[in-house]
């Protein structure tokens, strides 16, 4: 293996792993579920990097493939920069035995909202438009070509992305991630990545779990709304509590499909009933 093969000199990851990952971040979401969402296509894309960090170590290798089985979900354009980024952690995390291995998903769960945000704005919100518009320009005019400019608008600025994001995420994120462990940084960045990610997650439970309830009742003459009062107590407190308790069976060791269908019969249930909306 010649030195130009290798991407960083600190690490034994060549062009051809680099490669690997880049081509296997397009099937991101091939295996997308409610359950652990793009997990297994994220460990999918890196299983290259694990084989090469931990060659000679079974068990890091176990450890490692369960950590990228943890739930992730973000644009998928920019989630190589995540990619590279865990890739280093995991080199560091293989070189350093203190090292904690708790803040590779910590980071990862930190990046996924404020990543999708500027993913969505340009992705969805931008190129998916202007390649659309411009597709059927040429489309209007009869051209031929009109499925090929909406693929190549919209493509180009997907892969370039991919490209330098997990370039970037790699090489920088390496020598990043150094300085703060020799700093001290590391163990509040850990905690403040911590506390984003639950942000994350409570943005989710609002969004994903539009649960209310629709009673009302006249009292003294005054119709009363339920769902206004629980709103008052917390916003999405139904959503909330919902959630933690799912949380709470499968944290004891409950099954998902077992919460799944209890979810859909107690659902089912409380809606004819006309308690939850």
């Amino acid at each position: 293996m010649s030195k130009n093969d290798v991407i960083s000199a600190e690490n034994n990851l060549t062009k051809k792993d680099f490669r690997s990952i880049f081509w296997r971040s397009f099937t991101l979401l091939g295996s997308m579920n409610y359950e652990r969402m793009e997990a297994l296509g994220f460990l999918y894309s890196i299983m290259p990097a694990l084989k090469k960090v931990y060659k000679d170590d079974p068990e890091g290798m176990k450890a490692a493939c369960h950590r990228h089985m943890v739930a992730f979900n973000m644009t998928v354009a920019p989630a190589p920069f995540v990619m590279g980024i865990a890739v280093a952690m995991e080199e560091l995390a293989k070189k350093d035995k203190n090292f904690d291995v708790n803040s590779i998903n910590a980071v990862k769960v930190s990046l996924m909202g404020p990543l999708s945000g500027i993913g969505d704005t340009f992705f969805w919100g931008i190129f998916r438009i202007l390649a659309c518009a411009l597709a059927v320009g040429f489309a209007q005019q009869g051209n031929p070509l009109a499925p090929f400019v909406l693929l190549i608008v919209f493509n180009i600025p997907n892969f370039v992305t991919r490209y330098f994001c997990l370039k970037w995420g790699y090489l920088n994120g390496t020598q990043a991630l150094v300085n703060m462990e020799k700093s001290g940084k590391m163990q509040l960045f850990t905690h403040c990545a911590g506390i984003v990610g639950v942000a994350a997650v409570g943005c989710l439970i609002a969004l994903w779990a539009p649960i209310s309830c629709p009673l009302t009742f006249t009292l003294s003459g005054t119709e009363i709304v339920l769902q206004d009062y629980l709103d008052q107590i917390l916003p999405c407190l139904l959503p909330l509590i919902t959630t933690l308790s799912v949380f709470g069976y499968l944290r004891k060791g409950g099954k998902v499909i077992t919460a799944i269908i209890a979810i859909v019969i107690i659902g089912f249930i409380l809606g004819v009933l006309g308690l939850i909306a």
